[in-house]
């Protein structure tokens, strides 16, 4: 069965061109028919990916990528011809797993979605387990980390980043190599997205409670501690 993508673009071109570009990889592209009726659109049609421009007519994409959040962790791409860098933190904060700029390769952006295709749906079994770390329990089927009497939900990328660090505590885990990891070829990453995904898992788990747990060795990479 195809893979089903929302691509909520209001330029006709982009959306053809993606459209005919990702057929040929068994991935049926969808746009909304009513840009004021996107989560309609989005709950009718439960795609796998959602890829979303920010300026669209009646609201921007990150109104719909907050209205999304609230019901789905389907992972999401912002493509945009925008480049001041708070759009990027601003989609990211939002819950966006990845943020292409336009003009783009269309080779760039099909490496990316299947990347984050394959990192969301294709670890189903191995994501039953829990771990125990620093007295947190970390849930990978439900994308949690619960401590006490509190708990913090993770994204795609904030599970996977954690899950990677958490393979070799204490030890200190490249940003190359979670790079690689996430997205399979480095050249295709923003380096500025790493660090927002990091930022962004770190002040969850500090609001739980769990505080200098992921630590930054300037030059070298990332570190989760066991205390």
């Amino acid at each position: 069965m195809d893979t089903k993508i929302l691509l909520i673009e209001d330029d006709q071109s982009i959306f053809e061109m993606i459209q005919e570009r990702f057929v040929g990889w068994n991935m049926q592209v969808i746009k909304p028919p009513d840009f004021q009726k996107v989560m309609d659109c989005f709950i009718d049609e439960r795609p796998q990916l959602v890829i979303i421009d920010i300026q669209l007519p009646a609201f921007d994409g990150f109104h719909w990528c907050r209205e999304i959040r609230t019901i789905s962790k389907v992972p999401i791409i912002f493509l945009s011809s925008r480049d001041h860098p708070m759009d990027m933190v601003m989609a990211m904060q939002l819950g966006a797993d990845d943020f292409v700029q336009k003009p783009f390769h269309m080779d760039v952006l099909l490496a990316k979605v299947q990347a984050i295709l394959r990192r969301t749906y294709d670890y189903t079994e191995e994501e039953t387990e829990l771990v125990r770390w620093n007295n947190a329990t970390v849930d990978y089927s439900k994308a949690m980390v619960l401590i006490d009497n509190n708990s913090c939900e993770l994204t795609k990328n904030e599970l996977f980043i954690l899950r990677l660090l958490l393979q070799h505590v204490n030890k200190v885990v490249s940003r190359d190599e979670l790079m690689r990891k996430l997205w399979d070829d480095e050249r295709f990453v923003n380096d500025n997205t790493l660090s927002v995904n990091v930022n962004r898992l770190r002040i969850k788990l500090e609001e739980i409670g769990l505080k200098d747990v992921i630590v930054t060795k300037k030059g070298l990479g990332y570190m989760a501690i066991s205390l």
